[in-house]
Order: structure tokens, then sequence, then C-alpha cells
């Protein structure tokens, strides 16, 4: 996982396998007290995007260009 900052914005980036969840991780996640610490510490410094659900911080972005030698996808 990296997480990167700039101004008002966060951007993490997470590696993870084909065993990976979301749903398996927000479950995790909400049972954790350390995890739900963190996440009301977060949202003092994060907003949320204008379109999110009430509470939703965490969203997907879809890629739209990767370089990768001479191939470009």
């Amino acid at each position: 996982m990296e997480i990167y900052r700039i101004s008002n914005r966060m951007f993490m980036i997470m590696e993870v396998d084909d065993s990976f969840c979301f749903e398996r991780k927000a479950a995790m996640d909400a049972a954790n007290p350390k995890v739900q610490e963190w996440e009301q510490v977060m949202w003092k410094f994060q907003q949320s995007m204008p379109f999110a659900k009430q509470g939703e911080k965490w969203m997907l972005f879809k890629k739209i260009f990767e370089l990768n030698g001479y191939n470009i996808l």
C-alpha cells in the first residue's frame, strides 16, 4: 500500500492478489477499533467527493492511461 498527498487530496494505491475482496476488508475494518480510530482522525483532513454517498470516502478510480515500456494500453 502506498499513500500520496498533495494539498488537500490523498491517493492510495493497493497492490492485492485475486483473493482480495473490498467487502471483506470493509467488514474487517469496521470491526477493528484501531482502524476506526484512524478513520475518525483522517475525516478531519479528507474531503469526500461531491457525488459520494453519505459517509463514503474511499472510491475506485478508473485507470485512463498506462505506459508500459513501448506498449500503450
